[in-house]
């Protein structure tokens, strides 16, 4: 779209310049869910506002350009807003270049709203400027077969004399001309007010009681990474997309998004809670299988069944910060540690040596009973668990925060729901255990004799309480961390 000159409405505008016909009062869709309106006009009304589109349009016509000339720009600024700006060429028989440059702006002065809107906005567009390019050709290529226009300018004589007054018959074309649409401009106007509405809507705003939460953090920030990724592949030159991952690492990779307690089911949950699991796999086999979560070991459960699978880390990652997960629920190889430690196998995937013998890894075979039919709706009833570990080590002590957990499971006056919030709050607690231990030890740099006797005040100076706290030392968000090392920096 262009912006015109300053004054209104000029009868004088050239067609290329004019989308709506001299008198026309435009259009207008009202939104009857939230009384808000939707107005199209040959250009806006308010001479603020004015300025700041026709700045817009200037700017992603020459100077902000991107690789191909076609594709997404982002600029701007808090005074003049910012802009998110799709430009495009546009097939015209009569044009130099036989094509024309256009551009689709959405000027706001929210950055952050633009800048999580982008996907949703980019693909629609997309989907508008591709449809309007291809009437385009239909129409330069009727044009072309009744008059060759290549043909007659390479015939023409140019000169001084008679080039001026030929390039002066060639007023701009509108759109509307270019399309042969008659109606164009009220379909873009319901196409926009849609696209405007949508867009508005996937948005919430959720209101925090107090600072956010660690597991908040890092999902903003997993999701900011996410779009900037996305944002950086559309973006490229060619509309090259991102390179396919394996089919095990986008399913963990939608898995990290959400928060590990509620609202995980992929396609139906198997295990219904911590407690659920606990009562199949016995008191001592869930003790060994949730110390070695705590601990930040290697989890691997190997099954014919992926809902299974996926159903027990769904309740086994509610243990941790959401920062300490890194799950591939389902993959058809063995993946190592330091990709994912929770991991789900198929049953003929072999477990390699230095893994099944080490002790930083646990193994659950998940079997078939010989009793059980193929097509037995009841997979639990149908299913045998096996734990395996090299682990010695004693599992009955600690940490502190199993044994607490423990303790409500086994009290069955307690609900699920009253389980929940009790492990929310002993994370919530060792949480800031982790941060204080951050603080002293990373920060502060202070000696290990130091560090014990704090380990010591904050009742955490077991060997597993220290495994816990410097394995969730990892899942800290990168603004907590950047916050304290840029307080540390600062002059006092």
């Amino acid at each position: 779209m262009r912006a015109s000159g300053s004054a209104t409405q000029r009868a004088d505008m050239c067609d290329g310049c004019r989308s709506l016909p001299v008198g026309h009062p435009g259009f207008v869709s009202v939104d009857k869910e939230t009384g808000i309106r939707f107005v199209s006009h040959q250009q806006p009304r308010q001479p603020q506002l004015f300025s700041i589109v026709r700045q817009a349009c200037v700017r992603s016509l020459s100077c902000e350009v991107c690789p191909g000339r076609e594709g997404p720009i982002f600029f701007g600024d808090e005074q003049h807003g910012f802009v998110f700006s799709h430009t495009f060429f546009i097939k015209d028989s009569l044009a130099r270049g036989f094509q024309r440059w256009y551009s689709i702006v959405m000027v706001t002065m929210d950055r952050i709203y633009l800048i999580n809107s982008w996907p949703f906005l980019l693909t629609h567009l997309r989907g508008t400027i591709s449809s309007l390019q291809q009437t385009a050709l239909k129409v330069f290529d009727s044009e072309q077969c009744v008059c060759p226009q290549r043909a007659v300018r390479m015939n023409s004589a140019f000169s001084p004399g008679v080039f001026p007054h030929q390039r002066g018959g060639n007023a701009a074309r509108s759109l509307t001309s270019l399309t042969q649409h008659p109606a164009l401009w009220a379909s873009l106007h319901s196409s926009f007010s849609w696209l405007l509405k949508a867009c508005g809507s996937r948005l919430t705003e959720k209101l925090l009681e107090g600072a956010p939460t660690e597991d908040t953090l890092v999902l903003i920030e997993r999701q900011t990474e996410q779009e900037e990724e996305l944002i950086g592949w559309d973006g490229a030159e060619g509309g090259v997309s991102p390179p396919l991952r394996g089919e095990s690492e986008s399913e963990g990779g939608r898995d990290f998004l959400s928060d590990g307690v509620k609202g995980e089911e992929p396609q139906g949950l198997v295990f219904q809670s911590l407690r659920h699991l606990r009562q199949v796999l016995g008191a001592s086999e869930f003790r060994m299988l949730a110390w070695h979560v705590l601990m930040g070991n290697q989890v691997i459960w190997r099954g014919p069944d992926p809902q299974l699978i996926q159903s027990a880390f769904t309740v086994l990652k509610a243990l941790l910060p959401v920062g300490c997960v890194r799950a591939i629920p389902c993959s058809r190889q063995y993946e190592e540690a330091y990709r994912c430690n929770f991991l789900g196998l198929s049953p003929d995937v072999s477990v390699p040596p230095h893994v099944s013998n080490s002790e930083f890894s646990v193994l659950v075979d998940v079997l078939r009973t010989e009793r059980s039919a193929p097509g037995d709706d009841d997979i639990l009833s149908a299913s045998h668990f096996s734990i395996s570990s090299a682990s010695t080590q004693p599992t009955d002590r600690g940490p502190t925060l199993l044994n607490k957990l423990e303790l409500a499971l086994c009290n069955e006056n307690l609900s699920v729901d009253v389980v929940s919030h009790c492990l929310l709050c002993l994370k919530e607690e060792w949480m800031n255990k982790v941060k204080v231990l951050f603080k002293f030890s990373k920060v502060d740099g202070r000696a290990k004799e130091e560090t014990q006797k704090v380990l010591a005040l904050l009742g955490a100076a077991e060997d597993d309480n220290v495994r816990l706290l410097k394995f969730w030392m990892t899942g800290l968000s990168k603004t907590y961390k950047s916050h304290l090392m840029s307080a540390v920096r600062q002059p006092h």
